[in-house]
């Protein structure tokens, strides 16, 4: 797993590696302009791409100045413009405005408060103003000024570690002011901001890029925050045995499906036998019963007493490894005291999704009866069923936190960054994946493989990590072959056989 620190745990590592190893402040600004300028120049080979850095007098000011630096060596077309808006420069910034000033004298000038802005065109503007201290709105005028010559232009814009006005760990105010950046260039650690739908215009894309932190440093950071990795993914999944057989991977059931709502079924069903599952039995209303049949031939099928809802399951003929409960359930009031009657006959893991979400929101004193470790799959309408409406996403994540440590649940709140929240309070995001899942069925296509590997054995938590990963993958894989646009849920289960 990759950490996702807070702004003083950031700070901290870099102190502690400073003080631990050979490195300077200066060599570890070196190495990490040095990514920011391999980056810049893997993203525009072209070496007469014109390059404007906008500098502010901190550290991040210092990487946007040795940028400038490296990329002029790379013979780059650049002009560095440092925004003198104090004289207190940070040591390591002012050490690269003295090198600028020395090698490059005719690519770098000082503005300072209504001063004229030298002429520049530039193809790319490199953000290298604020970092990730900023905690309050900015008031400084030549501040504000750049920024909003920044987002008024229509070059490409490349942030260092953190869109210029953005903070790391609070939500922006309305009235707020911040980069609009086409990428941004994460140093050492992605940050808890980029995770959020609203950040996005501010963030653009990202990725995190290593700087040469101690690794014993990164190891003392204690944060609640992950983001999920595919080796800590590929650690998670059971290994297949030459002896193993059918039973040895679980029987699960699938509680599904009414009536117009039969290809819910269909869907999560398929997705458990393509994700692993030794057997599966699907649950549905009589009048579903030949569809899913039909559709899902290695599944065996069961019938509800009544032909188009789901009302009771009988769990004595039967011992399941695993229920996944709530695609295309509908909400009537017999299908809600079906959940409530398997809530209290049943003790073992649950995947609670889609409409059986939706009943336990209308019914929230059944919440304190579920089994532990159960695995809720909201998206942000239905989570906000449960715990009540947010201001935004900080506000949501808390009350994600405080919703898994309540009922001892893992709670995947499902967007582009999804959230997998523990009881512990630690919380791990999906950072793969792409706008095609955003289609009918995919829930279902999760609900199937958080089914399959539950019942393969995996612990709840490491079942909630892997699935939602491996579903993204798919998806990422289908997307190789089409567009995002024509992404269907089958798609995603035709491709979870690649990953």
């Amino acid at each position: 797993m990759i950490k996702i620190p807070s702004v003083e745990q950031i700070r901290r590592c870099d102190a502690q590696t400073i003080d631990l190893t050979a490195i300077s402040s200066w060599q570890l600004m070196e190495q990490a302009a040095d990514t920011c300028a391999k980056h810049l120049e893997s993203l525009f080979p072209d070496k007469q791409t014109r390059i404007s850095v906008i500098c502010g007098i901190g550290n991040n000011g210092g990487d946007g100045l040795a940028i400038a630096r490296m990329m002029l060596q790379k013979d780059y077309t650049v002009h560095a413009i440092l925004l003198q808006y104090s004289d207190k420069l940070s040591d390591d910034c002012s050490r690269n405005l003295k090198l600028m000033q020395q090698q490059y004298p005719e690519n770098i000038s000082i503005v300072r408060a209504k001063d004229e802005w030298p002429l520049f065109a530039a193809d790319v503007v490199v953000d290298a103003i604020l970092g990730t201290g900023i905690s309050r709105a900015i008031d400084n005028a030549l501040i504000i000024d750049a920024i909003k010559r920044i987002n008024a232009g229509s070059s490409f814009v490349f942030s260092v570690d953190m869109p210029s006005g953005l903070y790391v760990d609070k939500p922006m105010d309305s009235s707020d002011l911040a980069v609009h950046a086409d990428v941004t260039h994460s140093l050492a650690f992605p940050k808890l901001a980029y995770m959020f739908p609203e950040n996005y215009d501010y963030v653009g894309e990202w990725n995190y890029y290593d700087i040469g932190l101690s690794q014993g440093c990164i190891d003392a950071v204690d944060t609640p925050y992950y983001a999920i990795t595919p080796s800590a993914v590929q650690r998670m999944l059971p290994v297949r045995h030459k002896f193993d057989h059918k039973n040895c991977f679980g029987h699960g059931l699938l509680v599904a499906g009414s009536r117009g709502m039969c290809g819910a079924a269909i869907m999560a069903a398929k997705a458990a036998m393509r994700a692993g599952i030794g057997l599966l039995t699907v649950h549905v209303p009589k009048q579903c019963v030949d569809i899913v049949q039909i559709a899902v031939n290695e599944a065996i099928c069961q019938e509800d007493e009544e032909n188009t809802i789901f009302t009771n399951v009988d769990f004595k003929q039967l011992k399941y490894k695993a229920i996944a409960i709530g695609p295309g359930l509908g909400t009537h009031s017999r299908s809600a005291q079906g959940l409530k009657k398997m809530i209290a006959d049943y003790g073992g893991p649950m995947v609670l999704d889609a409409d059986a979400i939706n009943i336990l929101a209308e019914n929230k004193t059944w919440l304190s009866f579920l089994p532990p470790h159960c695995i809720f799959t909201p998206h942000i309408k239905e989570f906000e069923r449960l715990t009540g409406p947010c201001n935004n996403s900080y506000e949501r994540l808390s009350k994600q936190q405080e919703f898994a440590r309540k009922y001892n649940a893992i709670v995947i709140l499902k967007g582009a960054h999804t959230c997998i929240a523990a009881p512990d309070g630690k919380c791990y995001f999906n950072t793969i994946g792409n706008a095609g899942m955003a289609t009918a069925g995919s829930g279902d296509v999760l609900t199937g493989i958080l089914l399959a590997l539950l019942c393969q054995g995996l612990p709840a938590l490491y079942a909630a990590i892997a699935g939602v990963f491996i579903h993204a993958a798919a998806a990422d894989k289908a997307v190789e072959k089409q567009s995002m646009a024509s992404l269907i849920a089958s798609d995603i289960i035709e491709n979870l056989k690649y990953v």
